[in-house]
């Protein structure tokens, strides 16, 4: 086996590896709670920025 196919090999148990350690150690999305992704039309205030400032 060459040195390539072993970094290979090490890159992704580690990329596996650490999904998994992230996804056990981290909170659950709660999707209620999130803002839409897209809110254009839906009647909610903008907030936040310079353009949602009322004229």
């Amino acid at each position: 086996m060459t040195l390539a196919k072993k970094l290979q090999i090490v890159f992704w148990l580690s990329l596996i590896g650490f999904l998994g350690w992230d996804w056990y150690q981290s909170d659950k999305v709660d999707f209620r709670l999130d803002p839409p992704v897209i809110a254009a039309g839906s009647g909610q205030a903008s907030s936040g920025g310079h353009c949602s400032m009322a004229k």
